[in-house]
């Protein structure tokens, strides 16, 4: 008999969690409600809430909105966002992660406090993020983004430089970019290093060995648009071959499970539990007797 085990420390962050759930208390008063961007780095979570009323649109679309809702999401939003808002008689729904929103208040608050107007404000994140587009609009758009280590050149290591992260980026690359500016610092130049970085994402990457070398075959769920999902995927792959990431159900084939006895599902932070469940229970139609289970550690 095969066994299915879901990850119990997979599924939504706190944040993202939050947001669709004051989401789906707003929808339920009625009325039209707008949310820049999608809520959630997951097409089916999006057509969901989308059924339910919830509009998604750009920043352009909203600049034109007057006297309306609007939901803000988890990623957070620049200054120019709320400055909108108020010009447009906009009602704001604010379900930003106070995690983002303690790390936006740092960077704005690190940005008028300067020393000097030579001071390097880094943000190591993904250009173009949500969460990163807000950070860098704490700085009138001045911050530099740094995607990977291979990126440190465009700073100038003679002027002072303060490091932030997106926080969802990987706990060792970060440090490794840390480690890398701090060693090529030149003369009385300053480094100033911030780990900011959310732990109940970042906790997740040792769970994710563990789960992964327990079972036979992975099965990662994940939106195609989540950067959360392509790393935590990763980091699945390299302790288990035999890993493979799906969006839905319909991408599952028997061929994944063939001679496997145990089959470990797992998902991004924008993963909610019942997406899991549900391929949990189209593989076990898919492959007879089969149990499912929750994971125990």
């Amino acid at each position: 008999m095969s066994k299915i085990e879901i990850d119990k420390q997979s599924g939504t962050c706190f944040g993202v969690a939050r947001a669709i759930s004051r989401a789906e208390e707003e929808l339920k008063k009625g009325g039209p409600l707008y949310c820049i961007g999608d809520i959630v780095h997951n097409n089916i979570e999006v057509e969901r809430l989308a059924k339910m009323g919830l509009i998604t649109i750009n920043h352009e679309e909203f600049k034109k909105l007057k006297n309306v809702r609007v939901f803000l999401r988890a990623h957070g939003e620049p200054p120019s966002t709320y400055e909108i808002a108020k010009k447009n008689n906009i009602e704001l729904i604010d379900a930003s992660c106070p995690v983002v929103l303690g790390l936006q208040k740092r960077v704005k608050k690190k940005y008028v406090m300067r020393d000097n107007d030579d001071t390097q404000i880094v943000i190591y994140g993904k250009k173009g993020h949500a969460e990163v587009n807000g950070l860098l609009g704490q700085t009138d758009e001045s911050a530099i983004i740094i995607e990977s280590k291979d990126e440190i050149d465009i700073l100038d290591f003679s002027k002072n430089i303060t490091l932030f992260s997106q926080t969802t980026k990987p706990l060792d690359g970060f440090q490794e970019v840390g480690d890398l500016i701090k060693s090529r610092m030149q003369g009385d130049a300053v480094f100033e290093f911030y780990d900011t970085i959310c732990r109940q994402v970042s906790n997740r990457v040792p769970n994710m060995h563990e789960f992964a070398q327990k079972h036979d075959v992975i099965i990662f769920v994940a939106g195609e648009k989540s950067s959360n999902g392509k790393v935590l995927f990763a980091e699945c792959k390299k302790h288990n071959p035999n890993s493979y990431i799906i969006h839905s159900p319909e991408q599952l084939n028997e061929k994944m499970f063939n001679e496997k006895d145990s089959i470990g599902i797992c998902g991004a932070t924008s993963t909610p539990m019942w997406q899991m469940e549900e391929i949990a229970q189209r593989i076990s139609v898919m492959i007879p007797k089969t149990e499912i289970e929750k994971a125990t550690f």
